[in-house]
């Protein structure tokens, strides 16, 4: 039973979707598998760069086929940009190690530009490398300006042909060792302001190219790289002026969705080697699970990992329903980001909370997951960052909801071409989106859903009465506070639409709606601890308090569903 809601080799199957994607779903399961857990901390251990798995990955065509969209496939019809097979494979490689899925991660970014441009020339340039299974890399961070792309040093001056030199360094740069095209922004000499921005096709093997370092200690190759006069021609240019500037900021719309699955993967191996560990150790005479905190750890990080896995899965649907007129992805999208891989990070340390020292031994994966699942919520922008882009979205989002068709389970062979031609990375403010409240109506008589519908309700009032003010606007502290509240909400939206979709163990729902309702409960005292907090805010935080339902008997039978994890699954040796 509780196998089900989780990954497990040993059993995936993954329905749903067309022969040739399940046959590389099941090829990259059975690589892995194969290599066993040996060679896999090894491998992470010594820092080897991944060139088995490239090769693995080329012979199949993994990256050509899920990477390549079907108008440059040169009608292969199973070479498609679909996000529901990209999110299954992101979920795969966290699950047996976050190197692998970095390497897939650049390639994802570095393409971004090169979809979105009408430069055939590059985008045929691409699709040849994809097949012959190269990699690719994302050519946007600086060392003094990270990603501050305002900002850039990375210079093109006319060459007086109709072409430039590009000279500048780039820094933090996955694949930068490896990659047949890597896409570089920069910014002309010749012109001022916003119209001077690039962005271009670089060659890692170019002798005008210099690959510096790998800037982490780490099988990823993070790269610091220099150009000295690297030729670029009218054929390289992907993008020129604002349209450079857009496609940063959608490729990074993109490539950021990757994160959420690739954390979930990373628990979902950990969780069978914690429960399994706990289970069976004997401590003062009986299991380490029959103590009572012990059990109440497992389960928090049991339920918050399935809510993380709903989140994710249903935001996959609106990724893929997403166009011109419904660009609610927008929030959802940083909601993956933020929310679900920091959630990642609180079901590792509940587990590592229970299994202490043995999370630090050579043999388990555990040690190395405890690591990875720190680097995600880092990655393609902070937490902070993703925290104030969801906040332009929360008025429209609670107040003031628009008419939609219901968005469908998403699992057919579809291009997503939209997220290739998103358009101008502006009006945030402007997006409406669904009503919030059927999701939480359908399951009003769980207890602890019909809680978190109150704290919801009462934010709506906060929004509307209690308000941060012009000067409290500027307290980006104070407003990340309230970030964390909508956060909330957004979160148990979607994880109900998922559970009714999926028919989630209403068990499990009201367990995990118990965690949701302490967490806000623990943000809401955090707003009224905030030094800038007015009188009526202090008062709102307190009366939005709301302690969970208990329920011995049902909190009992999701603690079979955790139990029943041990010995379910444990990686060949």
């Amino acid at each position: 039973m509780a196998e089900s809601l989780l990954f497990n080799p040993r059993t995936y199957d993954p329905q749903g979707f067309d022969a040739e994607t399940r046959r590389l779903l099941r090829a990259t399961v059975d690589w892995f598998e194969a290599r066993g857990k040996r060679r896999l901390i090894e491998d992470y251990r010594s820092r080897a760069w991944l060139a088995d798995f490239l090769a693995f990955s080329a012979k199949e065509g993994l990256f050509a086929t899920f990477l390549t969209p079907a108008a440059a496939s040169a009608g292969d019809p199973d070479k498609r940009w679909d996000t529901a097979r990209i999110a299954a494979l992101n979920e795969i490689f966290g699950f047996y190690g976050l190197d692998y899925w970095y390497a897939w991660q650049v390639t994802v970014l570095g393409l971004g530009p090169v979809w979105q441009s009408d430069n055939a020339a590059a985008r045929s340039r691409a699709a040849a490398l994809l097949a012959d299974g190269e990699v690719f890399a994302f050519g946007l961070s600086e060392k003094s300006h990270g990603a501050d792309i305002y900002s850039t040093d990375m210079l093109l001056t006319p060459d007086g042909d109709g072409g430039f030199r590009a000279s500048g360094a780039k820094y933090y740069i996955g694949n930068g060792n490896a990659a047949g095209l890597v896409s570089v922004f920069g910014r002309r000499t010749d012109v001022e302001g916003p119209d001077g921005y690039v962005f271009f096709a670089a060659d890692s093997r170019h002798p005008a190219y210099e690959l510096v370092q790998n800037v982490v200690d780490s099988s990823k190759y993070v790269s610091e790289f220099r150009l000295a006069d690297y030729p670029v021609g009218a054929d390289d240019v992907l993008h020129t002026g604002r349209a450079a500037f857009d496609a940063a900021l959608n490729t990074v719309n993109v490539g950021k969705f990757n994160l959420c699955t690739a954390s979930v993967g990373i628990c979902e191996h950990a969780m069978y080697e914690a429960v399994t560990h706990a289970h069976n150790r004997i401590l003062y005479g009986r299991p380490v699970t029959a103590f009572p905190h012990v059990r109440r750890e497992l389960t928090d990080a049991y339920v918050r990992l399935v809510g993380m896995k709903l989140f994710s899965d249903r935001a996959v649907d609106y990724f893929r329903t997403a166009g011109p007129d419904d660009r609610r992805y927008l929030l959802f999208n940083p909601m993956t980001k933020m929310k679900v891989t920091t959630e990642g990070e609180k079901v590792i340390d509940l587990m590592w909370d229970v299994i202490a020292a043995k999370g630090f031994e050579k043999d388990n994966y555990f040690a190395q997951a405890a690591v990875e699942i720190r680097g995600l919520p880092k990655l393609e922008g902070t937490v902070h960052v993703n925290l104030a882009l969801i906040l332009k979205f929360m008025r429209n989002h609670l107040l003031d909801p628009a008419p939609y068709e219901p968005v469908p389970t998403r699992l057919d062979a579809a291009d997503d071409d939209f997220l290739f031609r998103q358009g101008p990375a502006r009006g945030l403010g402007s997006v409406r989106f669904h009503d919030w409240r059927p999701a939480f109506d359908a399951y009003a008589t769980l207890p602890n859903v019909a809680r978190l519908r109150e704290q919801a309700d009462a934010l709506c009032d906060f929004v509307t009465t209690a308000a941060p003010d012009q000067e409290q606007s500027q307290d980006l502290d104070l407003l990340l506070a309230v970030g964390q509240l909508f956060a909330l909400v957004v979160h148990g939206q979607l994880i109900l639409e998922q559970a009714r979709l999926t028919g989630l163990d209403e068990d499990v729902l009201d367990e995990l709606f118990a965690v949701l309702v302490r967490d806000f409960s623990a943000h809401a005292v955090e707003l009224y601890g905030k030094d800038s907090a007015t009188e009526r805010q202090q008062e709102w935080a307190l009366a939005a308090l709301r302690r969970p339902a208990v329920d011995d008997a049902r909190s009992a039978r999701v603690w079979e569903r955790v139990a029943a994890l041990s010995g379910t699954y444990e990686m060949a040796p």
